[in-house]
């Protein structure tokens, strides 16, 4: 069966080269339209390259968010075997212990849970996390889980992979590129960039953070929390520090402190950072770097002499009600939304589902509670 253009070809802008907007832009161009592609940073510089960029359907609720999230994961091999280069895409699985009677019974609960969804998540007591990772020095351990499908990707290659794969296939890219105005009418949307006025059949918002205020250009609302989220990596270290799993996550090691979650990046370097994936962060300072790499060093033996690289405050995409939001909007046909918090994870079938939706008109069922619709 053909996957070439449709008869007309349809002329698609997508705002946003993070890792969904790059990944909807090369499925639009595999498919034949002829897609632009605007960023007012680099691919992958924005949000994207602040991601911890676990993979996975783990933390994600209720169930039909998890399934959702479940089915992009399994897309992720297929997806990255288009691209001439390593992205990072590694499986191993999420390890994750406590150390607190409290904090089993939560474990032990939300292990039932994955399970009763059918989602592997194993318990481990001491012995087994030792043949599992024994290069660890985990401490008290009142209980662990291992979840076997996780993995993990570099976002930004990945992102970068994307735009090269598209403009393979003919789409043209503009980079360093602030969009003025958006606007929409029967039949087009016309978009102001740079200078320049670019027409199109449909525009794909997928600008994460600025998604709130270019969906307004539009007359469109869609709503955003304020995400701020602090990770921290570290010099490139030349011996592996997991031995099987891909991302770890570990208890505080002082009461009221958050836990450490890590992960061994392609270039050897560690990402690290602390709290749950909603949690809010601002503090990037070298101070508290050094401290959280010090924290981290006490479970993973192999960070020590390692040094400590903040980066930057990063302000992630995070939907008013926490769901993504996804399909062509009542208020402005011509103008598709992409905005998700679980981008990394999320992208591959994101950008599936809105090729369908654009350029083969389907009506993805599968979408039906992430319409921006609900925000009218």
């Amino acid at each position: 069966m053909s996957t070439g253009p449709s008869k007309k070809q349809l002329n698609i802008t997508v705002v946003g080269a993070g890792i969904v907007g790059a990944a909807i832009a090369y499925s639009l161009a595999k498919r034949g339209a002829a897609v632009t592609v605007i960023d007012r940073g680099r691919p992958g510089g924005g949000a994207t390259s602040h991601s911890f960029a676990w993979i996975n359907a783990t933390a994600k609720h209720p169930v039909s968010y998890h399934n959702f999230n479940r089915r992009s994961l399994g897309m992720w091999d297929r997806f990255a075997k288009d691209f001439d280069t390593d992205v990072g895409l590694r499986w191993g699985g999420q390890m994750e212990w406590v150390a607190t009677g409290e904090s089993a019974k939560e474990l032990e609960s939300r292990a039932a849970q994955l399970q009763a969804w059918g989602y592997p998540c194993q318990m481990l007591d001491g012995v087994q996390m030792a043949q599992l990772e024994p290069g660890l020095t985990p401490g008290t351990v009142t209980a662990a889980i291992y979840c076997e499908l996780d993995g993990m990707v570099e976002p930004t290659v990945a992102a970068e992979a994307c735009i090269k794969a598209a403009t393979k296939h003919g789409a043209s890219v503009e980079l360093e590129t602030e969009v003025s105005s958006l606007k929409v009418d029967s039949s087009s949307a016309t978009v102001v960039a740079g200078g320049e006025t670019i027409a199109a059949d449909v525009v794909v918002l997928a600008g994460g953070v600025d998604n709130t205020q270019l969906a307004a250009m539009a007359g469109i609302t869609i709503p955003q929390q304020d995400s701020p989220g602090v990770v921290i990596r570290t010099n490139p270290i030349s011996q592996p520090l997991l031995t099987h799993v891909s991302v770890v996550y570990a208890p505080p090691l002082e009461s009221g402190r958050p836990e450490i979650h890590l992960r061994q990046c392609l270039d050897g370097s560690a990402l690290i950072g602390e709290g749950t994936q909603e949690s809010l962060a601002r503090n990037d300072t070298q101070l508290h770097a050094d401290e959280l790499l010090a924290r981290a060093a006490e479970y993973v033996p192999g960070l020590k002499g390692a040094s400590a690289v903040p980066v930057s405050v990063g302000y992630r995409p995070m939907p008013l009600d926490g769901f993504p939001v996804i399909g062509f909007s009542p208020k402005a046909p011509n103008v598709y939304l992409a905005l998700t918090h679980s981008g990394v994870t999320l992208a591959p079938m994101m950008a599936q589902m809105a090729t369908m939706e654009i350029v083969d008109g389907a009506n993805v069922d599968l979408l039906a509670d992430y319409r921006p619709s609900r925000f009218d």
